[in-house]
């Protein structure tokens, strides 16, 4: 934001006439002289900026484009309803608040990329299909009709999950990837159907502790990049002390003089690892079902447990924690077909379940498949809590709603035409 001199004297007539009728939003192009404002000029717009003490003396003013009247006025802080500001939103991110937010979401994306792909590290980046398979593993996915495979269905990843661990048997010893990602839940605050994830595994991992300390460096990477530090280790709290200390496997460990943020507002962070969870557990139903996915290894101390007591059997998983807040969560892999076959028998699956939804994989473990583990992190949060946003949407360039999922952009989800459908092999109910 800077200041601009119009002087009739010092522009032709026609550049005149045209910062008379200049209105909000008009795009210009101004040719003129940076000089120094006179030491009596003020105006409370301009003081935080850098430019405050410089204007522009005009000498020239084209028109190249006008605006309608904008439906809210384009300042940090706004007094109107959010889905105004999403049904709007390429004028929102006009805001300068939005503008910090996308720089450092971009810089985040910088330093995890400077960070993984430095010769020290040795890491991949991959990209897998957004086209995949529905494997019956996890949350509600969105299904997508193939018209060159009528009555069959692609699915949306919830994670690149399997396609990373089919990675590890290629080959590819390090791989990550800056993964879209997507889940149809029901509506929370702190999600949105589709996100992205910092996705990361390697191979050769004997320990929990290679992916631990891995993640590690590289948070003190991201927060470098943006004018934060961090001390590490992070401290680990496994799950049982948790939930009996916190009462969550989300802990906040901060005090409340650091929940309260200092002078200025900024909250010292509080990262935690939360490690030794249960492999298995039983759901409302009274059904055993996993509580990270059905991938996650269990402790080679608890493997003969897994038939006689299955909910003691703990697994080598470890979930990232800041400010009470999940980041992450991530494990050593299966990566014995047997194994893998007892866990997914435990989970009421028969042979026949078991090659339908997994039998590419399966067979992809009898061919030497390495020790593995890694990590997902959603990069829409932390973003979100690193730079105190109001909400997870301010720091996505173009949300969904909280409670609908809808875009108010575009006005979507909506209806296809019966044309379309038919195409598809699929009819209107």
């Amino acid at each position: 934001m800077v200041q601009v001199v119009v002087e009739p004297g010092h522009v032709d007539p026609a550049s005149f006439d045209t910062a008379r009728e200049l209105g909000d939003e008009y795009l210009v192009r101004i040719d003129g002289e940076v000089v120094a404002r006179p030491s009596n000029a003020k105006d409370d717009r301009l003081v935080s900026q850098p430019t405050k003490t410089i204007e522009i003396l005009a000498g020239r003013i084209q028109l190249v484009n006008e605006s309608l009247p904008p439906p809210f006025k384009i300042r940090s802080r706004l007094n109107v309803s959010e889905d105004l500001r999403l049904q709007y939103r390429y004028l929102d991110l006009r805001r300068p608040s939005m503008q910090r937010s996308l720089r450092a979401r971009s810089r985040i994306v910088q330093a995890v990329r400077e960070y993984l792909l430095a010769d020290e590290q040795g890491f991949i980046e991959v990209e897998t299909p957004i086209l995949s398979k529905s494997t019956a593993e996890g949350a509600r996915v969105f299904l997508v009709p193939s018209r060159l495979s009528g009555g069959d269905f692609y699915c949306l990843p919830q994670s690149p999950q399997l396609y990373k661990q089919l990675l590890m048997i290629g080959g590819v010893e390090r791989y990550f990837q800056i993964a879209r990602c997507f889940r149809d839940e029901d509506p929370r605050a702190d999600r949105q159907p589709e996100f992205t994830q910092i996705d990361l595994e390697m191979a050769f991992v004997d320990s929990p502790d290679e992916v631990v300390q891995l993640v590690e460096g590289m948070m003190g990477a991201i927060l470098a990049k943006i004018g934060h530090a961090v001390e590490v280790p992070f401290p680990r709290i496994t799950y049982k002390e948790a939930m009996s200390r916190y009462g969550t496997d989300k802990p906040d460990l901060r005090t409340d003089e650091e929940r309260s943020g200092d002078s200025s507002g900024k909250q010292a962070l509080r990262f935690a690892w939360v490690v030794d969870f249960p492999l298995l557990k039983h759901d409302k139903e009274g059904t055993l079902t996993y509580v990270h996915h059905p991938f996650t290894a269990p402790h080679p101390e608890d493997e003969n447990k897994l038939e006689s007591a299955p909910t003691e059997v703990r697994a080598q998983a470890y979930d990232l924690v800041l400010n009470g807040e999940e980041l992450g969560g991530g494990s050593l892999r299966v990566f014995r077909r047997d194994l893998q076959e007892r866990i997914f028998r435990l989970l009421g699956y028969d042979s026949g379940e078991m090659e339908r939804h997994f039998g590419f994989f399966l067979r992809a473990l009898q061919f030497g498949a390495p020790p593995h583990g890694g990590i997902g992190m959603g990069l829409d949060r932390l973003v979100w809590m690193l730079t105190g946003a109001e909400t997870m949407r301010d720091v996505i360039a173009f949300p969904k709603t909280q409670n609908t999922a809808r875009c108010l952009l575009m006005d979507t989800p909506a209806k296809v035409t019966d044309e379309q459908l038919a195409e598809l092999g699929l009819a209107r109910v």
